[in-house]
């Protein structure tokens, strides 16, 4: 099987980390981190300006409607340098109105590809199934319940919100105002803002039809999204590690030379390639519009466990540089048991891949 990127998607790849290595190098993640801002709103702007943030946008919007690879591409390079931009839940909610909403829906999507407006996602709670229904509820375009934690909530423009419909209890997806909500902020082991949101009886507006597609589709944009910025996240925590054990020495040798740290560095590589492989092939499914859901829940669960599992060995094999908040170890750490949590664990995505089959 050939899972190089074609040409187009190479040189958007390309283009991504050039504008990432400039924009979100370790001193300048560090400075925002001290300033203690929401984003790095001057990394978001450079990725729009490289029209990065418009290339899964549909025509409508200023974008060239490169879909689900497009943002598997993007998110992968973003993850790889924990840059500190709201792109994974931007990009989901983006490409989920370009698929179902309405021409007016995804001409409203140029803010965002222009870098000027910031989208976000209910993601579902950790210990809910596949076959769940949403937390909240709408009736008459009112939407009431709690649906989980919401990243960037109170910076976004908009929400992407699942809720079981009053059309016979389908599920549909509504966009809501984060004015029209209680947003209550909650802490996050990135340090990125989220918040728990509560809609009492909000306005919401429907995204596609009240036939649970655009809820379905939501569910394969956000697998695929996490799952390619955790293989990002792996391979950045990998270079990181390759570097350190080539140059680390103990007993008068680098670290490289013992037989045992080239075991472990080789399991954290075949995690990484098997994340790869899993999260691709479910990617370029769900671009090509064929049943995409079975791969992407076997990439799921290499994000959710092998990989979390090598990010292990990654700080082991740093000793205790691994854990200094002075070293950027800890970020790709955090960002990827983070994925795993909004994937549910191992044993969810186990459930999910029994229950597929």
């Amino acid at each position: 099987m050939d899972f190089d990127l074609d040409e187009t998607h190479a040189e958007l790849r390309s283009l991504a980390a050039s504008v990432l290595d400039r924009e979100a190098d370790q001193a300048r993640i560090e400075a925002h981190e001290r300033g203690g801002r929401p984003y790095d709103a001057g990394a978001w702007k450079a990725l729009a300006q490289a029209g990065l943030l418009g290339a899964c946008l549909p025509p409508e919007a200023g974008g060239a409607g490169l879909g689900p690879l497009a943002m598997a591409v993007i998110l992968r390079e973003a993850g790889a340098r924990i840059a500190p931009v709201p792109a994974l839940p931007g990009l989901i909610a983006a490409l989920t109105v370009a698929g179902h909403g309405t021409d007016a829906q995804r001409r409203a999507l140029a803010p965002f590809g222009e870098g000027e407006a910031v989208l976000t996602v209910a993601f579902r709670e950790a210990g809910a199934g596949p076959g769940d229904p949403p937390a909240a509820v709408a009736r008459d375009g009112r939407i009431t319940g709690r649906p989980g934690i919401v990243p960037y909530a109170a910076e976004a423009s908009a929400i992407l919100v699942p809720a079981r419909s009053g059309f016979g209890g389908e599920a549909a997806l509504f966009l809501v105002r984060p004015g029209d909500a209680q947003v209550r902020p909650v802490p996050t082991a990135t340090g990125e803002p989220a918040a728990v949101v509560i809609l009492e009886d909000a306005p919401g507006e429907m995204v596609g039809e009240p036939d649970g597609a655009a809820v379905a589709a939501l569910r394969l944009n956000t697998l695929a999204a996490v799952t390619a910025t955790a293989s990002g996240v792996l391979a950045g925590a990998l270079a990181l590690t390759k570097g350190h054990i080539a140059t680390r020495r103990q007993f008068d040798r680098v670290l490289a030379e013992f037989q045992a740290v080239t075991m472990q560095i080789a399991d954290v590589y075949i995690a990484s390639r098997a994340l790869d492989v899993a999260m691709w092939t479910g990617v370029w499914r769900l671009a090509e519009g064929l049943p995409a859901e079975r791969d992407l829940a076997v990439a799921a669960y290499n994000a959710a466990a092998d990989a979390v599992r090598a990010l292990y060995t990654c700080q082991h094999l740093h000793g205790g540089i691994g854990l200094d908040l002075t070293y950027p170890l800890h970020r790709y750490f955090g960002l990827g048991k983070h994925l795993a949590h909004l994937l549910g664990g191992e044993q969810a995505q186990l459930d999910l891949i029994g229950a597929l089959v």
